[in-house]
This record gives structure tokens, sequence and C-alpha cells, in this order.
């Protein structure tokens, strides 16, 4: 049978998730394990790792639609641009520094070319150029793509 103060925070967690999240992280510090909401914990640890991966895509997605605006709309290409690149590289950089094991979903020839495919949908909305006119598979590798230094050419 579930304790009272249990039955309270789990509805808690549906009406206020703030308080939650506070009454969750007191109950951590102070070491109130039975009164724990675990299911909903277990939930939100989960979601967090999601995240991170999430954040990784999107930054990821970002770097490469603008390197495909940037190769294949070179009379467009604007400071602006560079400054988006090489803002979501360090982005990048950061998410892979402090979460390191990230790194695999880089050597994920799936989980690139999914978000490699995202970033070309984008691209070719973005410029008005139809899908011809963009390869298939991503043209930039992984090293390329996180050089800060890289731009590539529109007759690469």
């Amino acid at each position: 049978m579930k304790s009272i103060k249990l039955q309270i925070l789990q509805t808690l967690y549906e009406q206020d998730f703030y308080a939650w999240v506070e009454q969750t992280a007191e109950l951590l510090r102070s070491h109130h394990w039975e009164t724990l909401d675990l299911e909903h914990l277990i939930e939100e640890v989960v979601d967090l790792g999601k995240s991170q991966q999430r954040a990784l895509q999107s930054a990821l997605r970002l770097v490469l639609s603008y390197l495909l605006k940037w190769k294949y709309q070179p009379e467009r290409r604007s400071h602006s641009w560079q400054v988006t690149i090489t803002r979501e590289r360090l982005n990048i950089d950061e998410l892979l520094q402090e979460s390191p094991s990230l790194r695999r979903f880089l050597n994920d020839a799936e989980w690139i070319n999914t978000t490699y495919q995202r970033a070309r949908r984008e691209a070719m909305v973005e410029t008005s150029l139809s899908e011809d006119n963009f390869a298939i598979v991503c043209l930039f590798s992984v090293d390329e793509i996180l050089d800060l230094d890289f731009y590539p050419n529109a007759e690469e």
C-alpha cells in the first residue's frame, strides 16, 4: 500500500511539476528513500539523457544545414552564417565536454544520416533549391563538421 506522502508526491507530479522537483530534491538530500516517487523520478532521469541527445542533434542539424547553405549558395554567404556555424560547433563541443558518452552518436552512421536528412530538408526550404541540388548522403566527415575552421567550397 502506498504511503500518503508518496500519493501526495505523485499527485504533485501531475499538478505542479516544479513543486514535485523541489520536493523530490529535498527527499533525496534528506535520504528519505521510502517516500520517493521512483516511477516518475526514473522517467525524469531518462528524459534528462534524451534531452542531452536532442541538444546534440539540434546543434548538429544546424551546423549541417548551414554548411549545406554555405556550399550550395556561395553568393549568399554571410557573416551571420559563420556566426551560427561557429556557435553551434561550440555548443556541440560543450555538450561533448560535459557528457563525453554523447560522442558515440557521432560515430553512429544511421544517427548522423537521420540528422543530415533533416538538415538537408531544412536547407532546401531555406534556400528554395530543389532536392536535386543537395547530396543525398552527408558530404562532411564528423571531423569537418566539428572543425571550427572548415567551410566547404562550392566546387567540392
